[in-house]
């Protein structure tokens, strides 16, 4: 009889020991369906819409570059704006964890700049940005 106190006791044990660690529970599977189905429903007009404007942008900027005699700042804006931006939308983006960006923003670059004491700025790799050729300066092999 003894070893039945003793084993209830483990037993008691144990399943205290499982409630007090449990985890909180997480969203479910249908939660995840839901959202994955959403995404999915909007990207069949969400991606179709961007890449018009996308394409309509290119070619605006285009006519752009060639009506202002080659002024690359000018359809570089045209470009950066219509073609920057997010192409496909994520369920982060969807529960608004996560910015959606239709348009591109000119004058960002992917590479960020140092800045030194007297102004002028520099590449990360530690080249001097000044001394660089700018885009009307690089000869194209042409």
């Amino acid at each position: 009889m003894r070893m039945r106190g003793w084993r209830g006791v483990v037993a008691a044990t144990v399943v205290a020991a499982s409630l007090g660690s449990a985890q909180p529970a997480r969203a479910g599977f249908l939660e995840d369906a839901g959202w994955g189905t959403l995404t999915v429903l909007s990207n069949v007009f969400y991606m179709p819409a961007k890449l018009v404007y996308a394409t309509l942008g290119g070619v605006t900027g285009g006519l752009a570059l060639g009506l202002t005699g080659g002024d690359m700042d000018v359809a570089d804006n045209i470009w950066v704006t219509s073609m920057g931006g997010n192409y496909v939308l994520t369920p982060p983006m969807l529960r608004g964890e996560e910015s959606i960006s239709i348009a591109g923003t000119p004058g960002i670059t992917s590479e960020p700049l140092d800045s030194l004491d007297n102004g002028e700025s520099v590449d990360p790799s530690g080249a001097d940005l000044s001394q660089r050729p700018s885009f009307h300066e690089t000869d194209l092999g042409s």
